[in-house]
């Protein structure tokens, strides 16, 4: 079955099934599609546009997100948490009279229950400590151990400074090994520090 989303096509911003996403919502389009979705399901498709263009051809894959935390302010921009459901794939883009881009999509029905295997779990943690030193990030160890694998494989997909076709890739993986062994590739390839600037970079 296919169910009709309004998107908000934003580059760089992935939302996983299980998390949460922090936005500041501003341009008039926008606000227009927040005050649509609290009118109706509470529901937006985040989706990444190929391009940054205005009105880019979408990626195939998102996530839905349901509005929880709403702020809404005096001018009539929103701070909004977006608490994400289910991935889904797009079947086509719409046309419609508003604003915001409308999308009929197909909602994936991941495994929620899947797990890594004992190996799995540790050559992500082993890989992620790397990672970590080498981009000097403080992480609290012992809170990552206490993470269910789910948790811990989208939120780290999620978090990472990778760049936006790497991160649509993770969100892309069929499933939850798959991702992990994307992760632990990704890792490897951007786990190197600039020479002049401290980030993540190819080269």
């Amino acid at each position: 079955m296919t169910t009709r989303l309004s998107i908000f096509p934003l580059p760089g911003a992935i939302l996983f099934p299980g998390l949460q996403l922090p936005l500041h919502i501003f341009e008039p389009r926008y606000r227009a599609l927040v005050g649509d979705a609290l009118a109706r399901d509470r529901r937006i498709g985040m989706i990444q546009p190929q391009r940054t263009a205005e009105g880019a051809p979408l990626f195939a894959i998102g996530c839905v997100g349901r509005i929880g935390e709403v702020e809404a302010l005096e001018d009539g921009r929103y701070n909004i948490v977006l608490e994400g459901e289910a991935r889904f794939r797009v079947v086509r883009e719409i046309d419609t009279a508003t604003a915001f881009r409308k999308v009929e999509a197909e909602l994936i029905d991941d495994d929620a229950d899947e797990v890594l295997s004992s190996i799995e779990r540790a050559g992500f943690e082993r890989e992620a400590r790397r990672f970590a030193d080498a981009q000097g990030y403080r992480v609290d160890w012992e809170s990552v151990a206490r993470l269910d694998d789910m948790s811990l494989i989208n939120g780290v997909s999620q978090i990472a400074p990778f760049d936006p076709a790497a991160k649509q890739a993770l969100l892309e993986a069929d499933t939850l090994g798959e991702r992990c062994e994307l992760l632990i590739q990704l890792m490897q390839f951007f786990g190197r520090r600039d020479g002049d600037e401290d980030r993540v970079t190819l080269q």
